[in-house]
């Protein structure tokens, strides 16, 4: 049981992560203020990342595309827009997570944002 509630901790907060990350993006890109927005978001592009990411040699750019999809069905503006702000999201979760696991030896991740 107690390791069914950490991976569940675990998930939690490494979602919340990956959605402050979004929202931080959001926020500095297309002015969208809604952190439950950005929340939802990270949770889609995960599974949208988990569901194309296993196709052999292309499927991380694949991923990559459909990720960068959410985020353009999410947030206003094209797909320029969107991927700017999924670079974004990208280097905030890094210096969170940095951040984080530095000050709280976490050794957690960014759920919802590729790579973390």
């Amino acid at each position: 049981m107690v390791p069914v509630i950490g991976g569940l901790v675990s998930f939690v907060i490494a979602l919340l992560i990956g959605g402050l990350a979004i929202f931080i993006s959001a926020r500095a890109i297309v002015d969208v203020d809604d952190y439950r927005h950005a929340v939802i978001t990270a949770l889609l592009g995960a599974i949208a990342w988990a569901l194309t990411s296993w196709v052999p040699l292309i499927g991380p750019l694949i991923a990559l595309v459909v990720w960068v999809g959410v985020i353009n069905w999410r947030y206003p503006g094209g797909w320029g827009t969107a991927g700017a702000i999924g670079l974004i999201a990208w280097l905030a979760a890094l210096g969170i997570i940095f951040v984080a696991n530095s000050l709280l030896s976490l050794g957690i991740g960014a759920f919802g944002i590729p790579g973390v």
